[in-house]
């Protein structure tokens, strides 16, 4: 697959994922917000605002696209993007877990990369 076709699946992905119904609990400026950098391919999930007396925020998912692999930095779901790009299609070579360790990457069913460095 092309990288223009990584970018829409994530943005499908993440904005599916940020429309869901949230259980808010009468929640007052509680939000999931979709983050697109289109020009450097970084990818985030949010949840930003107030759970009654308490600060909300953090990132749920975070992706990039480097050298043509999906990084998936940051996985905080149930279900797993990684399985989700499968299901879309997307070769497991190209999906690379970077919240493991480089070593033990070899050992997934995912890619190890092809880069060091970040852009």
């Amino acid at each position: 697959m092309a990288v223009e076709q990584y970018r829409k699946l994530i943005q499908q992905l993440l904005s599916q994922r940020a429309e869901r119904p949230q259980i808010q609990l009468g929640w007052q400026e509680y939000e999931v917000q979709t983050l697109f950098d289109t020009e450097h391919d970084h990818y985030q999930l949010l949840h930003v605002g107030w759970r009654e007396t308490q600060r909300a925020f953090g990132c749920i998912l975070h992706l990039d696209i480097k050298d043509g692999q999906i990084w998936i930095q940051h996985d905080g779901t149930e279900v797993g993007i990684a399985n989700q790009l499968v299901d879309l299609g997307v070769p497991r070579d190209d999906i690379v877990l970077a919240f493991h360790e480089p070593e033990v990457r070899q050992y997934t069913d995912f890619g190890v990369g092809r880069t060091q460095g970040s852009r």
